[in-house]
């Protein structure tokens, strides 16, 4: 077998085998394939496509290409959640408790952020202590024990991904809706939960802009998880303005606290909601999405997903009394307001725009080795729908130095569309897909 030979068959259209797939994957894995060689197939990929099978058999390929977790030894049948990514993004934060509370397991491997979308693995780091670099006896007992634990993804997990992304990033091949989707589920699937739910973000602050991109990935991913033998859904969700009011590490936690206080942005609860309700449908344990939503509700009302999330922040060495003392938290040095320009009311919010200001406030990374400051971010003060007078608070800067903060305030300021007509309302949950709704297309 030959790359030349299967780089000239993908550029003329024709199908690859799982074989030679397969072979393909293992070999670039092992550096027997060169990079020249292998981005030729990807841009070849980027022209063709492929088709469902080899879809399914690239992800495999990549997931086979390091460890696979064995979850066996955790108790019932374990459920993960996937965020394509996005701006105020601290939906596991607040789900996963819920989900652990009611009995289902959340064995979770989550990654750091990178660009103007933050990641779950960031936000935890708030805690003083807490550590994802956990054993893999002290994250199964953690989750036998407590229901729920989150570890960093490990080095050889799905490594052939790590090195196809690293190329992808620079050959303007990221975008092919096929290697996304078998980047993400090569991961997913490598870390061995029985249910997977994905969050599909669309919109301003989402890598897919356009909704009908969006939900043609989550059809891809779906049918590839599927046809994996996992349960799957995906639920299509708005970012074209930030999720919930906070936007920054700290922030986030803090805000992701008071959701589970049941003080939580409505927006923010719409999306946990929907979210838990397909892993409690998948798994069984509702027959009925208004008696899923209904006990994930009462899990709020009657604090337990509260004392869940404490004892999860305990067990993996954080100091859990920042859960429950709100005045621990350390504060940024200053707090600016950026302020409207006109009366009237506000019509759109570039959520991109909030994410790239909070980077450059120091809350987020351009490149993977970029230190972060967790205390800084922006706290959106008026979203979609608001009323604003000339003068009055858009959002709260927080800022650690100044001349970032006033940068940050023009970002935050351009973001903001206001107009004098109220906007109509958009809904957060865009579409929902599962097993049964597979992708429809030949070739994706």
């Amino acid at each position: 077998m030959r790359m030349y030979d299967l780089i000239s068959q993908k550029k003329e259209g024709k199908t690859l085998s799982t074989e030679e797939i397969r072979w393909m994957v293992q070999h670039y894995a092992e550096e027997e394939i060169p990079d020249y060689q292998m981005s030729a197939m990807l841009m070849a990929i980027c022209f063709q496509g492929l088709n469902r099978q080899e879809t399914l058999d690239l992800t495999l390929a990549m997931r086979d290409s390091g460890d696979c977790l064995d979850l066996s030894r955790i108790h019932g049948i374990k459920a993960d959640k996937h965020s394509t990514g996005g701006v105020g993004d601290k939906t596991t934060l607040v789900l996963a408790p819920i989900i652990a509370a009611l009995g289902i397991p959340m064995a979770k491997m989550s990654g750091r952020g990178l660009g103007h979308t933050g990641g779950t693995i960031d936000k935890l780091a708030c805690f003083p202590g807490f550590t994802t670099d956990l054993s893999e006896e002290a994250f199964f007992a953690n989750v036998n024990r407590i229901g729920l634990a989150i570890a960093g993804q490990t080095a050889n997990l799905a490594p052939a991904d790590k090195k196809l992304y690293a190329l992808r990033d620079v050959t303007a091949t990221v975008s092919q809706m096929s290697l996304i989707a078998a980047s993400i589920m090569s991961k997913k699937l490598a870390a061995g939960s029985d249910l997977i739910v994905l969050d599909v973000k669309t919109g301003s602050g989402a890598f897919m802009k356009e909704e009908a991109d969006a939900i043609r990935l989550a059809e891809t991913m779906v049918s590839i998880g599927a046809m994996a033998g996992k349960k799957m859904a995906a639920v299509i969700t708005d970012m074209d303005q930030p999720l919930g009011r906070a936007v920054g590490n700290a922030l986030e936690v803090k805000e992701a606290i008071a959701a589970l206080s049941g003080d939580g942005p409505a927006d923010l609860m719409e999306v946990v909601y929907a979210l838990g309700s397909r892993i409690l449908l998948l798994s069984g344990v509702a027959e009925r999405e208004e008696d899923a939503v209904k006990s994930m509700k009462q899990c709020v009302a009657d604090g337990s997903a509260k004392k869940k999330f404490a004892a999860f922040v305990e067990a993996q060495g954080g100091d859990a009394s920042y859960v429950w003392d709100m005045e621990k938290w350390k504060q940024a040095a200053y707090r600016i307001e950026a302020l409207a320009e006109k009366k009237g009311y506000v019509q759109t919010i570039d959520a991109e725009a909030i994410g790239i200001a909070c980077m450059l406030l120091g809350g987020g990374r351009e490149k993977k080795d970029d230190a972060i400051d967790l205390s800084v971010g922006i706290l959106l003060l008026k979203k979609r729908g608001d009323v604003t007078e000339a003068g009055e608070a858009l959002a709260l800067i927080y800022a650690n130095d100044e001349a970032k903060a006033k940068e940050a305030i023009r970002l935050v300021q351009g973001a903001y569309v206001i107009s004098e007509a109220a906007p109509a309302s958009v809904p957060m949950v865009k579409a929902i897909l599962d097993g049964a709704n597979n992708a429809k297309s030949s070739c994706i």
